[in-house]
């Protein structure tokens, strides 16, 4: 037996609407259109079933047991295709539950937190996994649905057409020395005058690795790298220790502030990291991203302010 076209999930819709009142101006308020509208969807579900649903007594209809039926079986219906949108959305990644938010290490210091807990307010059910990366790592994460929203550099190495991008703010990059360095105690440094010193940086993908590689160019001369590492707290530790000398955004300031020293470049030197929040285009609508940009755009005048 083929469906008839007029039976629509709409329709079944005012028919419950109707039942639930049992009244067509009730039904019709509640569902903000005309009474005419509900009665001639009722008239329409009848001829799609082929059999009555209702009898007339004066200007009111009447349910037989036929719309008993129907509506015991329509409302589980309609919750099931209820249910299946959802979690069709929620495969997708759209509103669901969970909302995985990828972000640089150095981003953990202040940024994240604040922005979670925004976004915690705004929608206090939802539960949020954070993962941590390289701007190259969590771009390539982003693009296979495996993250919803990626917080990094606003650089070339996350440029991409199915992306789209909300700035949060600039970063300077410091020199990052340890507390007894002889550069401890300078305003500011010349880059030049360290290029026999060790340094160490984050391995290629992170954008702090580029930034430095950047400034060093502009310095006149090829570092001598001691070690690669994968995470900025790594990179502060060896710094703190005397392993070497590191470039870093300012935003880390707070960590190990004890044991180590951001130095400002000097002029000819300048460079700013601009932070930011990426996303899909094809996502932009989704709920849960809504709220994060919302909260992403409160953090940005705040941080002008």
């Amino acid at each position: 037996m083929l469906i008839d076209e007029e039976f629509t999930l709409k329709k079944l819709e005012i028919f419950l609407a109707f039942m639930r009142s049992g009244n067509l101006a009730r039904a019709a308020s509640e569902l903000e259109t005309s009474t005419v509208s509900v009665h001639r969807a009722i008239h329409s579900l009848e001829s799609a079933l082929r059999c009555p649903l209702f009898k007339h007594e004066g200007r009111n209809l009447i349910p037989l047991e036929s719309a008993y039926v129907l509506e015991e079986r329509a409302q589980k219906l309609v919750q099931e295709v209820l249910d299946t949108v959802r979690l069709t959305r929620e495969a997708a990644g759209f509103s669901a539950e969970r909302f995985k938010l990828g972000a640089l290490y150095s981003l953990t210091v202040k940024t994240v937190p604040q922005l979670i807990m925004g976004l915690k307010i705004r929608r206090s059910e939802l539960n949020i996994d954070l993962i941590l990366g390289s701007n190259v790592d969590l771009l390539y994460k982003l693009k296979n649905m495996e993250l919803d929203a990626i917080l990094v550099a606003l650089n070339d190495s996350v440029s991409d057409p199915d992306c789209a991008q909300l700035p949060l703010f600039a970063d300077d990059i410091f020199l990052a020395v340890p507390v007894d360095s002889p550069f401890a105690q300078q305003a500011e440094v010349d880059l030049a005058d360290l290029r026999e010193a060790t340094f160490i940086t984050l391995t290629q993908g992170f954008a702090t690795h580029q930034d430095g590689a950047r400034v060093f160019q502009q310095a006149g001369f090829e570092p001598k790298v001691a070690m690669q590492v994968n995470d900025i707290f790594t990179l502060l530790s060896m710094v703190s220790s005397g392993v070497g000398y590191a470039l870093l955004p300012g935003r880390i300031a707070a960590v190990y502030e004890n044991r180590v020293r951001l130095i400002p470049l000097q002029a000819r030197y300048h460079l700013q990291q601009h932070i930011g929040v990426v996303f899909l285009k094809a996502k932009e609508r989704d709920p849960n991203l809504l709220a994060l940009l919302a909260e992403c755009r409160m953090y940005s005048l705040r941080h002008e302010a």
